[in-house]
């Protein structure tokens, strides 16, 4: 009796057994979800975690704009000072370069003698006016004169120097009216002592020519004069 390979019971079984195998259908791939309940995946249960430290706060960006205002204030402050630093000093230079050449340089008045009235000894005659000093006493005195005689104050004389004003050396000429001025305001700020109370008084103003002006003299000045001739016998500043 021939049986086949693979045969374990009656010829027949295994057949259908043999059979039902290669009529199979192949199994999907994955298997089919349409039409099946949506089953929502299981929750994990609440484990605790262990303690951890928390995070570090996070870094704040520095804040630069208050800085660099306060530096940009600083520089403009010392921006400023310098300038005007350098405005003064360029100020002080041309002023000090003026006062060399004499353009704009201010004068002296000489109001109070510094030393005594013509030291060397009394009377002189023949002074010329550039040699005339504050609080010096005079005989016979003409404004007009190129030479006078120099007395003593407590002698007879005629006319006193009370006040000078000088022009820097360096001035143009700048006319008889403006020295006429400056001579008047010389007599102006003149004081006085007492004793000028005792006797009758003009003033008496004298100022640089042209001519002279060319040849150095700068000085305008006031005389108290007596229009009685030599009858003041004491100095009349103080």
């Amino acid at each position: 009796m021939n049986q086949k390979d693979g045969a374990t019971g009656p010829a027949g079984e295994g057949e259908d057994f043999a059979a039902s195998r290669t009529a199979r259908p192949p199994k999907p791939v994955v298997p089919p979800t349409a039409g099946l309940p949506q089953v929502p995946p299981p929750v994990p249960p609440n484990i605790p975690l262990p303690d951890m430290p928390p995070p570090p706060p996070s870094r704040q960006p520095r804040r630069i704009g208050p800085i660099v205002l306060k530096t940009v204030f600083v520089l403009v402050l010392v921006g400023v000072v310098g300038s005007l630093i350098w405005l003064a000093l360029w100020l002080s230079e041309n002023a000090r370069n003026s006062g060399d050449s004499g353009s704009n340089a201010a004068g002296v008045m000489e109001i109070s003698p510094t030393a005594p009235a013509s030291p060397l000894p009394l009377p002189r005659d023949g002074v010329p006016p550039a040699d005339f000093q504050l609080g010096d006493c005079f005989k016979d005195f003409d404004p007009e004169a190129l030479k006078s005689s120099v007395v003593a104050c407590d002698t007879g004389h005629s006319a006193q120097l009370v006040a000078i004003y000088r022009y820097p050396s360096g001035d143009s000429y700048p006319g008889a009216e403006t020295l006429k001025a400056k001579a008047l305001e010389a007599c102006q700020a003149a004081k006085l002592a007492p004793a000028a109370n005792d006797f009758t008084l003009n003033f008496q103003r004298a100022y640089p020519s042209t001519t002279s002006w060319e040849s150095g003299d700068r000085r305008v000045d006031c005389y108290v004069t007596s229009p009685g001739g030599n009858v003041i016998t004491a100095s009349v500043l103080p």
